[in-house]
């Protein structure tokens, strides 16, 4: 029995300090662990009750960080437990097995790319186009896949998001706005695929998966059981599926009660599957006494 978890991070498992959304006293604020580190500052972290369940789900299940971040970005976090054997960055671009890229698959993704949508280069001119200064902070290119904008949303136009997903979605483009970015992503580029890929080498029997955004849908629908925050862009809409969790804990908080419900789950999966072995087992035993 392989359970296989794969979660989003950035506001799913892991928060930076604006987003933690620490609704109570400074006093009654939980420990947080920090797990990420950027120009010598600390930059994202999870509740340590959070760290603990997560190095136990590391051990005991196939733990797959599955993220929009660069292979770099990446890099720079450092999670509770033990390494994991794969991570998914890139949108499901890279797909990366005990810390190296898998050519292979990027080379398979690629070609998806090539045949399925229309080119970065035009999706850039078009966000440099229409994009104004006053509330463009940066303008990114992720990897070579897919391109991003930091934004200040208080000025950004109320209208911008709508008008940018008309305009990408006849050209196989998704729009996804979480916190100040704002991403510009093919549709054929998914964290679901790669998870499949990761299933598939693992021969996983249960996926169990986790995500706050719109780029984590097709996540959240591949799991068996999937969990959402009571925060993000799925939160904003509403949105949920037979199989997906909505939470109401938001910010750090939710990250916990996240880990939490899949350790649990994880746990029962196994227990469940343990139950099972023992029944064919005697079952076995009572035919060859038969016989």
């Amino acid at each position: 029995m392989t359970v296989l978890v794969a979660s989003d991070l950035d506001r799913t498992l892991i928060y930076s300090a604006a987003a933690l959304g620490l609704e109570m006293p400074d006093t009654e604020a939980p420990r947080l662990l920090c797990v990420e580190v950027y120009h010598h500052a600390p930059l994202s972290y999870m509740t340590e009750e959070a760290a603990s369940l997560l190095a136990e789900v590391a051990r005991t299940s196939c733990f797959v960080p599955t993220t929009t971040r660069t292979r770099e970005q990446y890099g720079r976090i450092r999670l509770p437990g033990p390494a994991p054997k794969f991570a998914i960055c890139a949108n499901g671009g890279h797909l990366l097995v005990d810390g190296e890229p898998d050519g292979d698959w990027h080379a398979s993704v690629r070609a998806a790319l090539d045949s399925g949508c229309a080119p970065l280069d035009e999706v850039r001119a078009h966000l440099n186009r229409t994009a104004d200064a006053s509330w463009v902070l940066k303008e990114r290119v992720a990897e070579d896949l897919f391109a991003y904008l930091v934004v200040d949303r208080e000025r950004m136009p109320d209208g911008y998001v709508k008008e940018l997903t008309d305009w990408a979605e006849p050209l196989g483009w998704t729009v996804s706005l979480q916190g100040r970015k704002l991403y510009a992503v093919p549709r054929p580029l998914t964290k679901s695929a790669a998870v499949a890929e990761v299933a598939r080498r693992t021969g996983a029997t249960e996926v169990l998966t986790a995500g706050d955004s719109l780029l984590d849908t097709d996540l959240l629908l591949a799991g068996d059981q999937g969990w959402r925050p009571g925060h993000g862009e799925l939160a904003d809409a509403g949105w949920t599926a037979p199989q997906v969790t909505a939470l109401p804990e938001r910010g750090v908080a939710a990250g916990e009660a996240i880990v939490r419900a899949i350790a649990e789950h994880a746990s029962d999966v196994r227990a469940r599957a343990r139950s099972e072995a023992v029944i064919r087992a005697v079952s076995r035993g009572r035919a060859d006494g038969r016989t």
